[in-house]
């Protein structure tokens, strides 16, 4: 049965409705045009996985408390600011459908709302005294930055091997659903070994989410969204890889051509994903996205039986089984 965002929020529903009102009073300002861009910000908000994961977390272990809820603000909060930024870097003018603060405020406000919104997440934290909270916070951004420096790097040798590719989505992606997990552990109690077993679980899942989202790079699921965008961007994702390691020594180097050369062409952009498909790629990926899975699953198992644990799981089956 597909998982329901709805149903799987049922535990947690008043708190994400108080989170809601706080997280807007967290984000205000004495500057018009701060508030201006911020509702905005606001007001474009996705499916608010993040806070589901803290709260979550959170209610397995112990009753969901302010903490609980400062800790979710501050991963909103540094997660929208390094989102804002990226757009800068990536001159990206929409982000979920719509426009992107770059595209309407120009990059200069929106790497200074970028900067409000990373500092206004630390003052929330220090003035609470909330430290365990903001060194697991602030280990997540770091190693989002050094995992997407990473991609960068290696986009212009195109050398990524499978271990290489863990490392990057482990860092770029994992890192920030396993602060959450931790986070909300942390909030409520002050066992260290469950708040990492909590921190692993959220890798395992991260590591499964990135995987769905590159499988949708090669059309895997009919969204109508854009293939071929990680070709173009000569991101070396989990199917290419496979393909590429089992290829013969002379179509890897037409494909290799294809991408360092052609990655603009959309003619060549196909025939990469076709290379990928005929290959067994996708399969090969699906599968390693099933085994990051069961391995979530299997820690979440190890704590005790509840309504939160039982959201839990389905969240990360949402999260694997989503069409966009």
């Amino acid at each position: 049965m597909k998982p329901d965002l709805k149903k799987i929020q049922v535990p947690i529903e008043s708190e994400m409705h108080v989170f809601e009102q706080k997280f807007r009073d967290f984000m205000k300002s004495k500057v018009k045009l701060l508030d201006h861009v911020t509702n905005y910000i606001v007001k474009r908000k996705g499916k608010q996985m993040r806070p589901m994961f803290v709260f979550l977390s959170a209610g397995v272990f112990g009753p969901i408390n302010d903490s609980t809820h400062r800790g979710a603000a501050l991963i909103e909060l540094l997660h929208t600011a390094s989102l804002v930024h990226d757009d800068v870097v990536d001159d990206a003018n929409y982000r979920r459908g719509f426009f992107s603060v770059n595209a309407l405020w120009k990059n200069k406000i929106a790497v200074l709302v970028g900067d409000y919104l990373l500092a206004r997440g630390l003052l929330l934290s220090v003035d609470h005294g909330d430290f365990h909270l903001l060194r697991i916070v602030s280990n997540a951004v770091k190693e989002m930055s050094e995992g997407e420096l990473l991609q960068s790097y290696k986009a212009r040798k195109l050398d990524v091997d499978e271990e290489i590719y863990y490392d990057i989505i482990r860092q770029k992606t994992a890192s920030l659903i396993a602060s959450c997990c931790a986070v909300g552990a942390a909030s409520v109690q002050t066992d260290e070994a469950i708040v990492e077993r909590m921190r692993t679980f959220g890798e395992k899942v991260g590591m499964a989410f990135q995987i769905k989202d590159d499988l949708f790079d090669y059309g895997d699921e009919e969204i109508g969204k854009p293939v071929g965008i990680d070709i173009k961007e000569k991101k070396m994702t989990l199917p290419l890889i496979y393909a590429l390691r089992n290829a013969d020594w002379m179509e890897k180097k037409q494909i290799i051509h294809l991408i360092r050369n052609k990655s603009n062409n959309k003619k060549a952009v196909n025939q990469v994903i076709d290379f990928v498909k005929k290959s067994g790629g996708l399969e090969y990926a699906k599968e390693k996205m099933n085994e990051f899975y069961q391995e979530s699953l299997a820690i979440l198992k190890e704590f005790p039986e509840s309504e939160f644990r039982t959201s839990l799981a389905a969240l990360v089956s949402y999260s694997i089984e989503r069409k966009k």
